[in-house]
């Protein structure tokens, strides 16, 4: 990872990243999510540790197909909050996805267990569609 702090760089605060963010969903709901990926992955790079756009990025990555960039940035996304449910199943399903099947099974029969009952029954139902 760069060094460089491009929020520094280019005199940015909170409030052109939330612009970016805003786009980037505006995209999202209008389902063009190639241009979407490209404004997550602006907001990747000039913040690094933003978790919610890492996890955000995976998601469109998963969505468009792109399994192992989609796994990257999920796994980018955990290093910062290994809690976050809705990204721990998204990794399962990358996993499921590039056929790493035991990680797979792994991360979702422990969500499975998850006190969000829409995050449980997600898990069951990955877990049933790939046996």
């Amino acid at each position: 990872m760069s060094s460089t702090n491009w929020l520094d760089v280019l005199g940015w605060d909170h409030s052109q990243m939330e612009d970016l963010r805003f786009v980037g969903f505006s995209y999202i709901k209008q389902g063009k999510y190639d241009i979407a990926i490209k404004f997550f992955e602006a907001l990747s790079i000039l913040e690094p540790e933003g978790v919610y756009d890492l996890q955000t990025l995976g998601a469109l990555y998963l969505q468009t197909g792109n399994n192992l960039s989609a796994l990257d940035f999920l796994e980018r996304a955990i290093k910062i909050n290994n809690t976050h449910a809705p990204t721990l199943l998204n990794r399962a399903k990358a996993m499921f996805l590039l056929g790493y099947k035991k990680q797979a099974v792994d991360q979702a029969t422990f969500l499975q267990k998850n006190k969000d009952q829409a995050i449980a029954t997600q898990a069951t139902a990955l877990i049933m569609s790939y046996r």
